[in-house]
């Protein structure tokens, strides 16, 4: 009796030990990341990590299916400028990735002052960019969405929308900068407040101006970008709330928001790489619908349903990569690479064991998924097919993004760059082509490319982390 208690004693005391440390992290944890067990250290960085990104994907789906309401002339207007968003958010992306690894390097350096500096010059940085974009947005939006192919019908029900998302384009940089300050240094409780109140006015106040619900106008599609607005400028107002008010480990103060050439320019060499990568990456994907696209209108609605199935559920992996990049960044400034080395592996462990579980019931119970969304019979088919094929190389995207995350927490945002064009250009979208058309699999074949070309793509991101260089990396 008392040997056989020890076993579940000792679950007892590890499933306590979770929920303490998950409550510990979602209140905000004082932790050393340089210091101490870095699997509890992996759990306080990753779980406010992973609650963010869930509210945000909830307010992609309510706000979604609000604007539906509208008619496709709306949904055909957020569609397009979300589209044109997508060069904003690559830069947004990518000065985030070069914020979040100099501030990581410069906390774990304890160096609280080159941080708050290397903070201030990329929000002055983010500032100075929005609001071009901002202005020729709001001039411009008639034509931008007339380049982009969109009807008169379309211009004339969405053209005011773009314009208050562009006019607003500020509040989407600062969230996305602030919340890299934050991450780079440790603080991924305040992130994932900032988010959490920005999208929980957005859900709350979209549908009431798009619909005119109780004392609120009904302003149909701009009331989605109003709402919208406000909602992020909320949450830009808590961030710089906390970062001037000496709430966070990085403090900004009037000292800061000066001109420092040096750290700008390394930010923005960082950052062009960044963007790049996002742009790689997200115009891959584009050429994957191309390539699907001459098979139909079932293959396309059965490919988007099943990418949208793994988008949502891949939303914890993320939070354990971003844990990583902000582990790797911290250990390299305290002049750690082991540590960071071995938060790399410990995070890509952790994410092997989640990824194969949800593989695992995706290649089971596939067409359950995708009939959640549809029931005709040829979508059904198409997108249980891709949700398989992809599942099939969960095991290796697990350690592909997680080391993809570790050399951009390091700084190197080139290395991953080089790999995602040769992977996802050089290699997925030719291999894709070749499978579907000329060697006659179909459909099948650009599915079963995805999963060959991510799977090389996270053996050789492998193979160069473990060359090591990215320890070496200076900025």
């Amino acid at each position: 009796m008392g040997v056989s208690s020890q076993p579940q004693a000792a679950d007892r005391e590890a499933a306590q030990s979770f929920w303490a440390n998950a409550r510990e992290a979602i209140r905000g944890s004082k932790q050393d990341y340089t210091e101490g067990n870095l699997g509890r250290a992996i759990v306080l960085l990753a779980i406010p990590m992973v609650l963010e990104r869930v509210m945000e994907s909830l307010f992609g789906i309510v706000d979604a299916f609000f604007v539906s309401t509208l008619g496709t002339n709306a949904v055909a207007a957020v569609a397009l400028t979300e589209s044109l968003l997508t060069i904003l958010f690559g830069v947004a992306v990518g000065l985030s990735m070069a914020t979040t690894a100099m501030v990581a390097r410069r906390i774990g350096e304890k160096d609280p002052e080159g941080a708050s500096d290397a903070a201030a010059q990329s929000i002055l940085l983010g500032v100075v960019f929005s609001i071009g974009i901002a202005v020729l947005g709001f001039v411009s939006a008639p034509r931008l969405l007339k380049l982009m192919g969109a009807a008169p019908a379309v211009i004339e029900t969405g053209q005011n929308f773009t314009r208050m998302i562009f006019g607003g384009s500020v509040t989407i940089f600062l969230l996305f900068l602030n919340n890299a300050i934050f991450r780079g240094a440790g603080d991924a409780a305040i992130a994932m407040r900032a988010l959490w109140l920005a999208n929980f006015i957005n859900i709350a106040l979209n549908p009431c101006l798009i619909l005119g619900l109780g004392p609120f106008p009904r302003l149909g599609l701009l009331g989605s970008a109003v709402g919208t607005t406000i909602g992020r400028g909320c949450g830009v107002l808590f961030q710089l709330w906390v970062l001037f008010g000496g709430m966070s480990r990085v403090s900004i103060a009037r000292r800061h928001l000066h001109l420092h050439v040096v750290v700008m320019l390394r930010l923005v060499r960082v950052s062009l790489t960044g963007i790049l990568q996002f742009l790689v990456s997200s115009a891959s994907w584009l050429g994957l619908v191309r390539v699907i696209a001459g098979f139909g209108s079932p293959a396309l609605a059965g490919y988007m349903f099943a990418i949208r199935i793994i988008i949502f559920s891949i939303l914890p992996a993320w939070g354990l990569c971003n844990a990583a990049a902000t582990l790797v960044g911290q250990s390299l400034g305290a002049g750690k690479p082991d540590r960071a080395e071995k938060a790399v592996y410990r995070a890509g462990f952790y994410n092997m064991l989640f990824l194969g579980t949800l593989a695992l019931a995706f290649i089971l119970f596939a067409e359950r998924f995708i009939g959640i969304f549809s029931r005709d019979p040829e979508v059904l088919r198409l997108g249980t097919s891709c949700l398989r094929f992809i599942s099939y190389g969960y095991v290796f995207y697990a350690w592909g993004m997680v080391t993809v995350q570790a050399f951009n927490g390091a700084g190197d945002t080139w290395t991953p760059t080089v790999i995602n064009f040769a992977c996802q250009w050089v290699l997925q979208i030719p291999l894709a082509w070749a499978l579907a058309y000329p060697l006659g699999m179909g459909v099948t074949g650009v599915f079963l490319a995805i999963t060959i070309a991510e799977s090389v793509l996270a053996v050789v991101a492998m193979w160069a982390f473990r060359r090591g260089r990215w320890k070496r990396q200076r900025i």
